[in-house]
């Protein structure tokens, strides 16, 4: 779709003020300190103290601001002028350093010249791409020699699956982009909202093909049977920070993670 771009523009424009006052992202207790970033990647990333990073897809800046408040230098990308905006405002509330830029994932060449030590992105966020080849291409590309790709996001197979999680509903494989209109949004369900969005599965075997394709080397795949959020239907918390589909318990994995190295 040529024009998917500017519909999911509109979408995450639209979503952002609902986002802002969820209890999802916790506005009040990220402001006083308290970190975004799960368990996850927080392993994965390990002391990134001095460390520069891209953060691909930051929304409106959490994960990033947290990054920077961890002693990295961090750069945040989205395609959302308003949540970008929204970036800015808050790197500056919280004192930090953390630059902010508005920009699409295939368009970033054009806007920025630097390497990075280390390209990080997480949590539903391949799935706004159609091309995974390019995305792998920009990754590969801001990489310092011998620099990682930290990459944690929703597993493909839960992707499949009805609303309601009953039946086999959408393919698996990137077959054809994804046409939707929602109601509220999955950081606030009862959101007095609507919009149309286009998304695009992404099996496992694409994304290894297309890193691969880049001459990017995978070092490390992991599988999850938990999610650190509460976003698919009936999920229960096993532990805190982590949520099962209470009828599926530990029988799917829910999230997966990668890290990739430039060689």
């Amino acid at each position: 779709m040529k024009d998917y771009l500017e519909i999911n523009k509109h979408s995450w424009n639209n979503r952002l003020e609902s986002h802002l006052k969820s209890d999802f992202y916790n506005l009040d207790s990220f402001l006083g300190g308290e970190t975004s970033l799960n368990r996850i990647e927080l392993d994965l990333l390990g002391n990134i103290e001095g460390k520069s990073i891209l953060h691909l897809q930051c929304h409106f800046g959490q994960d990033s601001i947290s990054l920077s408040r961890l002693g990295a230098k961090v750069t945040g990308i989205d395609f959302s002028d308003k949540s970008i905006h929204k970036a800015k405002e808050l790197a500056k509330a919280c004192n930090v350093s953390t630059q902010f830029i508005c920009s699409d994932v295939y368009n970033l060449k054009n806007v920025l010249d630097e390497k990075f030590d280390i390209v990080f992105t997480s949590y539903g966020t391949i799935s706004w791409l159609p091309d995974l080849k390019k995305w792998a291409d920009i990754i590969q590309h801001f990489l310092k020699p011998k620099g990682n790709f930290i990459f944690v996001e929703f597993h493909p197979v839960i992707w499949v699956f009805d609303d309601h999680l009953e039946k086999v509903f959408y393919n698996y494989f990137n077959v054809a982009p994804i046409i939707e209109v929602e109601e509220g949004t999955y950081a606030d369900k009862s959101a007095n909202i609507k919009q149309k969005y286009v998304c695009f599965n992404h099996g496992l075997a694409e994304v290894f093909k297309a890193l691969k394709d880049s001459n990017l080397k995978v070092s490390s795949f992991e599988e999850y049977d938990y999610s650190p959020f509460a976003i698919f239907s009936e999920m229960q918390e096993i532990e805190k920070g982590k949520f099962q589909i209470k009828k599926f318990s530990n029988k799917l994995p829910l999230v997966y993670s990668l890290v990739v190295q430039k060689g």
